[in-house]
């Protein structure tokens, strides 16, 4: 027998790795309402391909969809495309949700959580995150957090938490409001919580953990010659992130799946997609080996492109 061939224990070693990344992965809703990532060309989901999309994933055994009442009309197309899945909610998956802007008020932000839910076609969610962490800063803070745990006392959400970014200092919201998850941007491109240990202290604190803009919205996979005009001047590094990762005989998709899959502190990597095929071209590189690459070497330090609110600005 050829030494290529695989022994039981290889192969069923595998599949436990590829059923272990695969239970990490989170399905992105935003493209199900907005034209939205900076590679992507194909604009928002139909709302058949929406359906698509959710078949592959339910097939592929992802469980967990993250969406926004921000993202257009996301959780309407996302409710007329779950399968009802023996009385489940949500048709089996784990679903996420945020708030609306604490700028409409706290009123409008518990009557568009509820909608949130009746939008859906479900009677309660797995969490329900602050969308914008900058809410919690204000005076009025406080009483969006007592407005969350009393939705999750009443069982519309199992979990309450804080979509972040870096700047917000993620750690402090932690300590200060205790929440049960917090979505934070962190990929192969961007390791600012990594590096400053804020990662680990979140994950000691006992927070579950959701990684989201793990692809950068596209970044990692434009050539140089691709990149808008405000992105030109990480044109060179880019370029040579993408080299290192070839010459290691990946590919980028492969090396930043395999980076936020891999971070022991996560407990979910959130992908955004723009067609069922794509969806499909994810599970196939998760199922991939693991890249042998020396991940700190291959982060931005580019201010600009690693804050996407920047971009169009």
């Amino acid at each position: 027998m050829s030494g290529r061939h695989n022994t039981p224990s290889q192969a069923g070693s595998r599949k436990r790795c590829f059923a272990a990344a695969i239970a990490k992965l989170g399905l992105g809703t935003a493209q199900f309402g907005l034209d939205y990532g900076v590679s992507n060309t194909r604009g928002r989901l139909s709302e058949a391909e929406a359906r698509a999309t959710l078949a592959v994933a339910a097939e592929g055994g992802l469980r967990l969809i993250d969406t926004a009442a921000q993202y257009g009309d996301a959780e309407t197309a996302l409710g007329r495309a779950l399968p009802a899945s023996d009385g489940f909610e949500g048709g089996g998956f784990r679903v996420v949700t945020k708030t609306a802007s604490l700028a409409l008020g706290l009123a409008a932000v518990e009557l568009q959580a509820r909608a949130s839910l009746v939008r859906m076609g479900i009677a309660r969610a797995d969490a329900l995150l602050v969308h914008q962490a900058a809410d919690l800063a204000g005076p009025d803070g406080p009483a969006l957090w007592t407005l969350l745990r009393r939705l999750k006392d009443e069982g519309l959400f199992q979990a309450i938490g804080i979509s972040a970014y870096a700047s917000d200092d993620p750690v402090a919201l932690a300590r200060r409001f205790a929440p049960d998850i917090m979505q934070l941007p962190v990929s192969l491109l961007d390791q600012r919580l990594i590096e400053n240990g804020a990662l680990a202290e979140l994950a000691g604190l006992g927070v579950e953990v959701h990684l989201r803009s793990i692809f950068l919205q596209g970044l990692l996979f434009l050539p140089r010659a691709g990149l808008p005009g405000r992105l030109a001047a990480c044109g060179p590094r880019l370029s040579r992130i993408q080299r290192m990762i070839a010459e290691a005989g990946a590919d980028p998709l492969q090396a930043a799946l395999a980076f936020a899959l891999n971070r022991p502190e996560a407990s979910a990597a959130i992908v955004g997609v723009a067609s069922a095929a794509e969806l499909r071209a994810i599970l196939a590189a998760a199922a991939a080996p693991t890249p042998s690459l020396d991940w700190a070497a291959l982060s931005l330090d580019d201010p600009l492109a690693l804050d996407p609110r920047a971009w169009a600005a």
